[in-house]
């Protein structure tokens, strides 16, 4: 394992933003996390674990510590009669741990099919889509605290999983290294197929007889159909969460804009889709220089190509600030800040 000084971070972020890293290395085992917990060279509140960058905005250069995870494997660890308990290295793909869980039949993450990222953000930003959010999987997490070479072991309840919220995204914020995730997945399928499009391109897919694989071939189709390669143009997915209202308010946008969408949460709550809000805030397709929202997904905030992270921070804020001068609605964004 080397540490290497002012290491360019624009192949490491999917947004393609040019920052300079003051210090870089690369773990590729729990081992090596243990190591360099109990380096030097570690600052508590000036290090970063970065796994496939496809979830960060870099409006700076990073003065401090950023580690790159790359720890993999992929192994089965338990099974019963109605589950299997699957142990996965933070730096896998995530994609890649989908297509495995797909070829055995093990159910519970076809949904999630072409998430970017790696595993070991899964647990961090509770990854969730088309009606599927990953805390109804994991089993457990590893993780090396800063400053100390134990293990620590959290249950799913120790995560405080919420809705893109994780305890490592707030009360342990960059103070942990995720080494593993233990997923907990059905042998016996169940299939979540009402959330979005799901319906409509299993239907044009001529899908007859349900299987996880044509779901995840769905979803794929339409995260495709829908999203920008992060390789031709830089990107992080969506930046907005959707915002959750209660139903009295939804109730009253719904008078003055007939055509909200918005899904029931609880009793007392509506989740709006936040790129709905920016379509009809005018946002759709918008660009200022190398910088702009993309045409197909108003949830996608793009770099053209020489965008900064601070053009790309500004953006966003005049949309915020634009969608709650419409609808009295504040969204929040699900992209991480450096």
């Amino acid at each position: 394992m080397k540490i290497k000084e002012n290491i360019s971070l624009k192949d490491f972020n999917s947004f393609g933003i040019e920052a300079i890293a003051k210090f870089f290395t690369i773990i590729s085992s729990t081992e090596q996390a243990q190591e360099i917990s109990e380096s030097l060279i570690i600052e508590k509140n000036n290090s970063l674990v970065m796994g496939g960058g496809s979830n960060i905005l870099f409006t700076r250069n990073f003065d401090g510590l950023v580690i790159k995870n790359e720890i993999s494997g992929i192994e089965l660890t338990n099974e019963t009669d109605d589950f299997v308990f699957i142990k996965c290295g933070a730096g896998v793909i995530w994609h890649e741990l989908v297509l495995f869980c797909i070829e055995r039949n093990y159910c519970g993450i076809e949904n999630l099919a072409l998430i970017p990222g790696c595993v070991g953000a899964s647990p961090i930003q509770n990854i969730g889509a088309y009606g599927v959010e990953v805390k109804d999987v994991i089993h457990a997490v590893e993780a090396v605290p800063f400053f100390d070479s134990k293990i620590i072991s959290f249950s799913n309840n120790d995560c405080h999983f919420g809705y893109r919220e994780s305890v490592f995204k707030n009360k342990y914020k960059n103070q942990f290294i995720i080494t593993s995730v233990t997923y907990k997945l059905k042998k016996n399928p169940v299939f979540n197929i009402s959330y979005g499009a799901i319906p409509q391109e299993l239907e044009r897919m001529g899908v007859k007889d349900l299987t996880i694989k044509g779901i995840a071939l769905a979803v794929i189709n339409i995260r495709n159909s829908k999203l920008p390669n992060p390789k031709i143009i830089g990107n992080a997915g969506s930046f907005f969460k959707n915002p959750e209202i209660s139903i009295a308010q939804y109730e009253e946008l719904k008078i003055k804009f007939p055509s909200i969408v918005g899904y029931p949460t609880d009793k007392s709550n509506v989740k709006i889709a936040a790129g709905w809000l920016i379509e009809q805030s005018g946002w759709k397709g918008f660009r200022e220089g190398d910088v702009g929202c993309h045409e197909k997904q108003a949830l996608v905030l793009v770099n053209f190509g020489k965008a900064t992270g601070a053009d790309i921070y500004k953006l966003s804020e005049r949309i915020i600030e634009s969608v709650f001068q419409q609808f009295q609605i504040r969204l929040e964004r699900e992209v991480n800040i450096y």
